[in-house]
Formats: structure tokens, sequence, C-alpha cells
């Protein structure tokens, strides 16, 4: 480093030092708005992340087909169709038998239960699935097991709990084994699932899960049964074998699913498939975009900061007349003027964007701390902020340092 430059670092940091008070309200608009930018662009990379880890966690290269048209837009929604828009166990098994580079499937049809065991109740979701629904959603049981095909091809009373219903049902005791009933039926504890905790989609463990044919017939026939007598599904989870053999299954299910359904060529499809790839790039769109307009609002507060350096180096200007005039006439030239001036509104911005910095990973650590996701401090965020805190100082420190430099120095020592 240039003595010069180290030399005027000091004076400059001792001419703030005459007037710490002043030069410390100064800083804390930069410091406010240094530590916002940082802590919102690391939440918003926490969220982001949250998000990823959330569908990575419900299975990968997944698609879904769920009955009704779910449309973009104003006034868009699921299901317009109303009852006439189903999907049946023959839909799902003309998909699996006519769709290739499927590497695995499951199906489910949900709906809602009444549960009591003692003088407890609890209502949540019920869902009746097929065996392979624990792999194809990368959800396992935590102790005992899932549902298998000989309960599938029994129409078994056997039920595996997720953790909100055995925290309502069983508090401080082993469910395993124990009977609980669903809408006044039996069913036998067979397993508790690992928990998935509460995300953007709500408590994932408030459910619990059956056989397929058990909820199609034995608990929920009624809602389960089509008005040709066909078995109804909820959905049908399709994983393929990579991300690029998605968008041909895709079009292939499609395309059974319209002659299945006699569906013209012009017809709206009655069914939607959703892909985890495009709901992942949607949210992380939506968050992206959402972080960064943030991170504008609260950049505005340096603006705030920067115009207070302005204001300080303006008001610093006046008071050292004197002294700009002396050092003028012993042969400093303006040059020299108009870069120390500089350095001193650059030194207090830095200063002011060091304090920030540590403001916005402290935030960060106690949302970190307080929510369920981490926050995420990005390298890239804490340089943004360290350069952004210099070019405020430069920016704002200029009108005040060209107006030291062109001070005539017999009119500078003249001054009172």
């Amino acid at each position: 480093m240039n003595i010069d430059l180290v030399e005027a670092i000091k004076l400059a940091l001792r001419a703030l030092g005459a007037n710490q008070l002043r030069a410390f309200l100064t800083m804390i608009g930069i410091s406010i708005g240094i530590g916002a930018v940082i802590a919102l662009m690391a939440i918003g990379a926490g969220v982001q992340q949250y998000i990823n880890d959330q569908f990575a966690s419900s299975g990968t290269n997944l698609l879904g087909i769920v009955p009704g048209r779910i449309q973009r837009g104003p006034g868009g929604g699921q299901n317009p169709f109303g009852q006439s828009s189903f999907l049946t166990m023959g839909d799902y098994r003309a998909v699996v038998a006519g769709a290739p580079n499927i590497e695995a499937h499951a199906a489910d049809f949900t709906s809602v239960g009444n549960f009591s065991y003692g003088s407890r109740t609890s209502q949540v979701q019920v869902s009746g699935v097929t065996p392979s629904f624990s792999a194809v959603r990368n959800w396992r049981a935590m102790s005992g097991r899932f549902i298998e095909e000989a309960d599938n091809n029994s129409r078994a009373r056997v039920v595996v709990l997720g953790q909100t219903v055995v925290n309502d049902l069983f508090p401080g005791e082993d469910p395993l084994d124990k009977v609980v009933k669903i809408n006044d039926v039996p069913f036998r504890v067979i397993g508790v699932m690992e928990s998935k905790g509460s995300s953007f989609l709500g408590d994932q463990d408030a459910i619990a899960f059956i056989p397929l044919s058990t909820a199609q017939e034995r608990l929920f026939q009624r809602q389960a049964q089509a008005l040709t007598g066909e078995r109804l599904v909820s959905t049908i989870y399709l994983q393929a074998t990579s991300d690029a053999a998605r968008p041909q299954i895709e079009a292939i299910a499609r395309d059974i699913l319209r002659e299945r359904h006699r569906l013209a060529p012009d017809d709206n499809d009655d069914f939607s498939i959703i892909s985890q790839t495009e709901l992942l790039n949607t949210f992380g769109a939506v968050t992206s975009v959402l972080t960064l307009f943030l991170g504008a609002i609260a950049a505005i507060s340096l603006l705030v900061g920067g115009i207070g350096i302005m204001n300080i180096m303006l008001v610093s200007v006046t008071e050292r007349t004197r002294e700009i005039g002396l050092r003028k006439a012993i042969g400093a030239t303006p040059a020299a003027i108009l870069g120390q001036f500089l350095i001193e509104a650059v030194v207090l911005s830095v200063i002011g964007g060091l304090i920030g910095i540590m403001i916005g990973v402290g935030i960060a650590l106690g949302v970190t701390r307080f929510v369920d996701f981490s926050a995420i401090v990005q390298p890239g965020a804490v340089l943004l902020a360290v350069s952004f805190s210099v070019a405020v100082g430069l920016f704002f420190g200029i009108y005040p340092a060209r107006r030291a430099s062109r001070l005539n120095p017999i009119d500078a020592l003249r001054f009172e």
C-alpha cells in the first residue's frame, strides 16, 4: 500500500474522530441499509434452499396427475369440470402400461377421517396408497412398517400414522399394534412415518396411510366410486428414470388419458399433469424476485445514508476552510485536497458497511435460530455490500471533495 494512502487514511480517521457522534449518526443509514440487504438476501437464499429440500424429500423426477384442470392466472382454479372430472384405477394402469421410462409409480385416494383412540380424537387426512408410495415419495416408516402388497390384496384394516397423529392420539405411548378407529371402523397401527415437518404446504405429518383397496372398498366406498362403477384415485405419481425422460412421459400420459376420457382435439384436458421440476422453478423464480424486491427497498436506506455522508462532508469542508487554505498555501495541490476528502467519505462509508455486515449476519443467525429454515449468508452478498459501501462513499463524497479542492487559498485563509 502506498505510504501516502496510509497517511491519508490516518488523517481521515483523525478528522472523523474529532466529531465521533456526528460520524456515528451518519454511518447509521449505511449500516442499516447494508445490514438489511445482507439479511434479506440471506433469508431469500435460505428460503430457496428450504423449498429445494422440500421438493427433494418428495422424490426426484416426479410427475403428479390429478383430476381437473389447474388454470394459471386470475380466476384460475382446480377441477372446473366438477363431478365429471376424475381419474380411475383404469387410467392409472393404462398410463403405467403405456408410458416408457417410468422407474416407479404409485397412486392414492385421499379424504378426511375422524380418528379416535379412547377419549382422544383427531380429524386428519387419510390417504389410501399403493405399497410403492413410500419409495416414490421418498417417505419411510420410522418404526414398524409401511403398507405392503399383501395388505392391499386383502383390503386389510391397517394404518400407518404420521407424527402429528401419533402426538394427538398417543402422547407418550407407543402406538404400534394399538387399534384406532377411523370413521368408527377399527384399524391396527402397523407403523409410524418419519417426520417431514411443516412446509409451505402445511403440516405434512398430519396424515395417515391405509391400503388403497381398503380406502376404495371399505372406508370411503361411496366417495371412491365413479358413476361407471370404477374405483377412483386422487393422484397418479410417475417417477421418471431421468429428468430428460420426463417430457416424453408427460406427453404420452396426456395422450393416453385424453383418449380414455374421449376428449375431442379442441377440448381442454380434464386433468392436470404437474411437474415437480416446473413447480421448483416457479417457486424459485418467485422467491428470487421477492428477495430482489425487498433488497431494493432496503437499499433505499443506503441512499439516505449517502445523503448523510454528503451532508457531513459539506459541513467538514466549511469547518476546515482555513485548514484547506493553509495546506494549499504550503503547496498542497487541488488533487491532493480532492483525494483527502474522498478518502474521508469512503472511510466513513466502509466503516458503516462493516458494521452493517455484522448487523446483517446477526439478523440471519437470529432468523435461523427461531424459524424452521437456515438463512444462508452468501460471500457474494458480503462482497457486494462492501463494494456498495465504497461506491456510496465515492459517489456522495465527490461534490464536497471538489468544492474543497476549488477553494481559493487566500479566501480560505481569511475565512472565519
